[in-house]
């Protein structure tokens, strides 16, 4: 079967937008993007992003560093933790912000095969379950490096790979190179997972079709959408599109992720999360540039039911 995922995003994918993708469709997941550092001395920041949601069977965990004694150490403190709610971990290797890859981690790591070959051959020692890696197309048009960097990680263990088809230098700009990610499920012997534009239905069969890779990752595409996962599976198994979701739905798919995300955390930082979803949902709607406006200044469960609930109402 092939797999349709929810992508790793940092401060996206918490543990209420997960549940609503999960209840999608989404056929697997992965925590936010995790510091193994933060781990290692114990932040209490960090060791809030490794929460699983009530849907969640199995989930797998990104991590990011530069320093594989800190990889040995987070998984070995995760694993105690957490080891039967752990499918895998993954390492970041393609996250292009600056206050990463100017630490020598995320996408830098492409710059740095040695060192990340160490890492992934650090996890795969200290995991008792699988290793994968998530990378990119390359650092940037002079060092696109993604066939040779699959098959060191390959070689290094890993299980898995998930490839964006863009450069660092690109960050989320111009269209992901679909062709490197064929290259890349053709160099290699372990599953592939492709990222990248896959925003719709036909994106993600697209995806499959020409890339021949055993699973697509939706990342933007979800954002304000977990409708989309349903969507995809609905599309690969009969070939038929589903309608695009109402205003209605998605001010009740909204108000639910809310609800959980106020179940999870502190209602105080929940709703202050949540502004950034509520534009997203709002995409599209007639009035959205004001409903945005409005969504930036609420801070309580009752202001973002106040300000929707005119969407809730039967057309």
């Amino acid at each position: 079967m092939r797999g349709v995922y929810l992508a790793p995003m940092a401060g996206i994918t918490d543990t209420a937008f997960r549940h609503v993708c999960v209840e999608q469709g989404a056929q697997f997941t992965y925590t936010e993007m995790v510091s193994a550092k933060g781990l290692k001395y114990h932040s209490g920041k960090t060791d809030a992003l490794v929460c699983f949601a009530q849907n969640e069977k199995k989930i797998g965990v990104q991590l990011f560093t530069n320093d594989p004694q800190a990889l040995r150490v987070s998984i070995e403190i995760l694993t105690e933790k957490y080891k039967e709610s752990i499918a895998l971990f993954d390492i970041n290797m393609g996250c292009p912000a600056p206050k990463i890859t100017n630490n020598g981690e995320g996408c830098a790591l492409m710059k740095n095969p040695a060192l990340a070959e160490r890492l992934i051959k650090t996890a795969v020692a200290a995991s008792t379950v699988p290793v994968t890696v998530k990378f990119r197309k390359g650092w940037d048009d002079t060092c696109i490096n993604a066939v040779e960097f699959a098959r060191m990680a390959e070689q290094a263990g890993a299980s898995a790979l998930a490839i964006h088809g863009r450069t660092r230098q690109q960050f989320y700009s111009g269209n992901a190179d679909i062709n490197i990610i064929a290259a890349v499920k053709h160099a290699v012997n372990i599953p592939v997972i492709g990222n990248g534009d896959v925003f719709c239905a036909r994106d993600a069969a697209c995806m499959f079709d020409r890339t021949g890779c055993d699973a697509v990752m939706v990342a933007r595409g979800a954002l304000g959408n977990p409708f989309v996962f349903k969507e995809i599976r609905v599309f690969l198994d009969t070939g038929k599109l589903l309608p695009p979701p109402t205003t209605q739905e998605k001010a009740h798919m909204l108000l639910k992720q809310a609800q959980l995300c106020c179940q999870y955390k502190e209602e105080r930082i929940a709703i202050r999360q949540m502004r950034k979803h509520a534009a997203w949902y709002f995409k599209g709607m007639h009035g959205a540039a004001k409903m945005r406006e409005s969504a930036v200044r609420i801070s309580t469960f009752d202001e973002l039911v106040s300000l929707i609930r005119p969407l809730l109402q039967d057309p």
